[in-house]
């Protein structure tokens, strides 16, 4: 049967509305401008993990059609605001990831994401915590470092783990005995997602992430001498809800992650995709030192309702498009 209806019901549409006045209301007393950039690019996420949806222009000077990519998130695109002197800013914006879908995933969904300038990774961590607090209730956080999870939770420091120690202990603690992980990094998360992420029910930030999966945000040593990124996620009821970096601003360094992205990609068996050459012409121009955290907004309203699938929050998932 087509079932023309939202599958959210109209108290949770206009909880919906509620919270978007709640998030505004949050930064305008902060002065932090809200934006609006284009959901289209003419280059994609250099994430191999993410994969984008593509359209087509067909018009005047492009007979051939120009391949547009839909936004990830709109990291991309306020990052060249920031360099051209925006100041704080956030975006309520739509982003879209193609091949994600199920309980806690839609292929389209909504992003809350904002940057302040003179920031660093610890203070951003505050003010998320000031947003949940005001907009959803709930807090406050505990903070723990990427080593403390994996101490704490598994008895194992993760940095210098080797493959070999992280796979003996996978399979000590999952039934994983005939699987074959790529690389040291893919042990560590499926360790952290298995066995550390479940365990995160009260607000809780993990900070301080392995070097190699610094992705966008700073490198630097930590007090004990580990290389460590720079970034922090928050998990409330064994849920992701946000992902924050003290954001890269090295031009040279973007470039050489662009690049590394794209063998990776190769490595993986994926199509290459078009870089963002504009990102980087802004960070040689200059984009202040910043940290910016991006945040589910569909994911903070199952956890405000209560909902268990991500289906209840939405008027119309891709089951109904």
């Amino acid at each position: 049967m087509n079932d023309w209806r939202p599958s959210a019901s109209l108290q949770l549409i206009r909880q919906r509305a509620q919270l978007y006045r709640a998030i505004r209301a949050f930064f305008a007393v902060r002065e932090v401008m809200e934006v609006d950039t284009p959901v289209l690019s003419a280059a994609a996420v250099s994430d191999p993990y993410l994969q984008p949806m593509c359209s087509e222009f067909q018009g005047p000077g492009q007979n051939q059609g120009l391949p547009l990519f839909l936004q990830t998130s709109p990291e991309y695109a306020m990052k060249r605001l920031l360099a051209a002197g925006s100041g704080a800013i956030y975006q309520l914006a739509k982003s879209f990831r193609n091949g994600e879908s199920g309980r806690r995933h839609n292929p389209e969904f909504c992003m809350l994401e904002w940057y302040r300038p003179g920031f660093d990774a610890q203070q951003l961590m505050v003010e998320v915590e000031a947003l949940l607090l005001e907009v959803a209730g709930c807090g406050p956080a505990v903070k723990l470092s990427y080593r403390q999870a994996f101490q704490q939770y598994l008895g194992i420091d993760p940095h210098p783990a080797t493959a070999a120690q992280l796979q003996a202990l996978a399979v000590e603690r999952l039934d994983v005995d005939d699987m074959a992980l790529e690389d040291r990094d893919a042990w560590l998360d499926l360790l952290f997602s298995h066995l550390i992420e479940p365990e995160l029910q009260q607000p809780t930030f993990i900070y301080d992430y392995p070097a190699s999966q610094a992705a966008l945000a700073q490198v630097s040593v930590d007090d004990s001498g580990a290389l460590v990124a720079r970034r922090f996620e928050l998990f409330i009821n064994g849920l992701e809800l946000a992902n924050g970096y003290l954001e890269l601003v090295d031009a040279a360094e973007q470039a050489s992650r662009f690049a590394g992205d794209q063998l990776k990609r190769q490595q993986m068996g994926l199509v290459p995709l078009p870089t963002d050459h504009h990102l980087v012409a802004a960070l040689q121009a200059g984009m202040p030192d910043c940290a910016g955290v991006a945040l589910g907004v569909d994911r903070l309203l199952m956890l405000i309702s209560g909902c268990t699938h991500i289906d209840e929050v939405l008027p119309f998932p891709v089951s109904r498009a």
